[in-house]
């Protein structure tokens, strides 16, 4: 069948044939039951009304229209892809009779390290917990500013480190800039790299502590990277002596450079001094070797079983008079010569011998093997006194980072400014997790 009456116009009227040609079969009765009495029971079924009424479920195959449709996962809001189906998740399962009476237990009930305070001991500190004044600046050396806080980490091998630098509570509030120093560094690749943190606290009351703090870091962690293959070398292979005696001479260097700067400013060398400790972290998984040197005070504490031990190295003073074999002359020259007797007559000193320089702080030094789930901190006075004087803040530390996983940046911010009453000095702190 054509527009208009037309000529037939081929497979265009081919629908028309397949439809009514005869040629097409009837399509015969329907297999449904299709009598009086099914067309009125299908009748009663649809008006039937109130508690009788029966739902039949659908036939198997057949989606129920009627159900309600489950709530889509996709965020609300954003516009849906085309053909975007989400099946909303299982509800779970009902508990029994016997889950429902039971009693949950600490097995049951994960364990979560306590919530960071603010300060502990008897009573908050004098000052305010948050910074009040700045440093002043000179418009023409603003290199020389010294921000508030400095936060750094990293994993390297089977340890896990965590560096913070804070401004304590007394020079927050005096407007002076941070004494401490802080330096991370990594010096070589892959497995035989050497993870170097050093950290110096400058002179009390000095108006360039913190450049000679800056500058301690500079100048040891120079010398540490030149020297970082035979370093990383030794302490793979424990060389004990080598490493002890090398660092010695390394450290003496950079403080004397910080002397020689001194002297190249014309102030005295108390007034452009530094403490300076290290610790040395080797990348290789298979060496758990720790290396800590340094002069001047501060802390080295080690956690491990969930109590802390103080591992920082003694430095015995040697007192009393001279015993033989120790500090006394011998008795002849090897030639056979007789020493005199020394009268204790005060020598008068010579005007064309140099004045003599002030007692140097002795070198301290010590090498450990690390055990998995051990936690090592290196820390200046800043934390290392109130560590040492308030219990508290130890069994806080304690809960803090004794879980499975250590701490991420913005934690381990928060657990080092814990503050304690009497404690305002700077904080510098470094803390390796070992896995």
């Amino acid at each position: 069948m054509s527009q208009q009456g037309g000529r037939p116009t081929g497979h265009e009227d081919d629908w028309w044939g397949q439809l009514y040609g005869d040629a097409t079969e009837d399509t015969g009765p329907s297999a449904a039951p299709d009598s009086l009495d099914d067309r009125f029971a299908s009748a009663s079924g649809a008006v039937a009304s109130g508690a009788g009424a029966t739902v039949l479920p659908p036939r198997a195959g057949t989606p129920d229209t009627d159900a309600a449709p489950k709530p889509s996962t996709f965020p609300a809001g954003l516009p849906k892809p085309p053909g975007f189906t989400v099946e909303a998740p299982d509800e779970q399962a009902t508990p029994t009779s016997g889950d429902e009476s039971r009693t949950a237990t600490h097995v049951d009930l994960p364990t979560l390290p306590p919530d960071p305070l603010d300060y502990v001991g008897n009573g908050p500190p004098t000052y305010a917990a948050e910074p009040t004044a700045l440093p002043p600046a000179d418009p023409d050396d603003l290199d020389d500013l010294v921000a508030d806080t400095v936060l750094d980490g990293a994993h390297y091998g089977a340890c896990t480190l965590r560096a913070v630098s804070l401004r304590g509570d007394s020079a927050r509030y005096r407007g002076e800039p941070r004494r401490d120093s802080l330096l991370t560094a990594r010096f070589g690749t892959g497995e035989h790299a050497l993870v170097l943190v050093a950290m110096a606290t400058g002179a009390r009351a000095t108006p360039n502590a913190h450049r000679a703090a800056a500058e301690a870091c500079h100048w040891i962690g120079r010398a540490v990277g030149r020297s970082h293959p035979k370093l990383a070398e030794d302490i793979r292979a424990a060389r004990r002596g080598d490493l002890k005696s090398g660092l010695h001479r390394l450290t003496d260097r950079s403080l004397g450079k910080l002397r020689a700067s001194a002297a190249e400013q014309g102030i005295e060398p108390e007034e452009y001094a530094a403490t300076l400790r290290c610790l040395l972290l080797p990348a290789d998984p298979a060496c758990r070797t720790r290396v800590f040197f340094g002069v001047g005070g501060g802390g080295l504490f080690r956690l491990r079983d969930g109590e802390w031990q103080d591992i920082e190295p003694r430095v015995t003073d040697v007192t009393g008079e001279p015993v033989v074999g120790f500090g006394s002359l011998p008795a002849e020259t090897p030639e056979g010569d007789r020493l005199t007797m020394d009268l204790g007559i005060t020598t008068p000193p010579s005007p064309y011998d140099p004045a003599p320089e002030p007692p140097r702080e002795p070198f301290r030094f010590r090498a450990s093997v690390a055990r998995p789930g051990d936690t090592l901190l290196m820390c200046t006075g800043g934390l290392a006194d109130p560590l040492r004087g308030e219990p508290e803040l130890a069994a806080h530390l304690t809960a803090r980072w004794s879980g499975p996983e250590p701490p991420g940046l913005a934690a381990f911010l928060a657990d080092t400014q814990v503050r304690v009453k009497g404690y305002a000095d700077d904080r510098t702190a470094a803390g390796v997790w070992e896995a």
